[in-house]
């Protein structure tokens, strides 16, 4: 089984309760199904949730490289330059990224509004990026926009290989069938 959730902002990714906080099993009450991969917290949009172990392994390992496309808010607007070193790889300190995609975008289509909504500073304009990435560490886009100048204010995955978010509201899910998957999605 495979399920894509659309995790909404504020949400813990596990299942176990968190006081005062809602999880995913305030809106996946299946049993044993697993998240392939996380969202942080203050992170929204495409989650996939499987109760295979090899699939769950195969969608998180970077080893695979699934590509995994996020759109972000950034603070400011990104010059050549920053997409530039986006695009060829950001020493973070304790590691650099691997080469990822990036471009400007306009505001996603059917994007939903977020709750609570970003900052708003008159005087200090955004912009929306879509960056691709085939690896996944710990709040890796933020730290890669914010080493570039242009701080994410929202981030939203919106697909993992070639499952989408589209036209999944905050909260809802889909089960996804395995045989529509390309082959190497697939562990089989």
């Amino acid at each position: 089984m495979l399920i894509a959730l659309n995790k909404p902002f504020d949400v813990v990714c596990k299942f176990r309760p968190e006081p005062g906080r809602r999880t995913l099993a305030d809106f996946i009450q299946i049993p044993k199904v697993y998240p392939a991969g996380r969202l942080d917290t203050d992170s929204e949009g495409l989650l996939l949730l499987t109760d295979d172990g090899a699939l769950q392994a195969r969608i998180a390992n970077p080893r695979h490289k699934l590509p995994k496309v996020y759109w972000a808010q950034v603070e400011g607007e990104p010059t050549e330059a920053a997409l530039a070193q986006l695009r060829s790889g950001v020493d973070l300190g304790d590691f650099r990224t691997q080469p990822a995609g990036a471009k400007l975008i306009g505001e996603p289509a059917n994007l939903w509004p977020r709750n609570p909504p970003i900052r708003y500073r008159a005087r200090i304009p955004t912009t929306w990026l879509e960056l691709t990435l085939r690896e996944g560490k710990n709040r890796q886009v933020r730290r890669m926009t914010a080493r570039v100048g242009f701080p994410t204010l929202r981030l939203v995955r919106a697909a993992i290989g070639p499952v989408t978010v589209a036209d999944l509201a905050p909260g809802a899910w889909r089960e996804i069938d395995a045989a529509d998957l390309p082959g190497d999605f697939r562990t089989s």
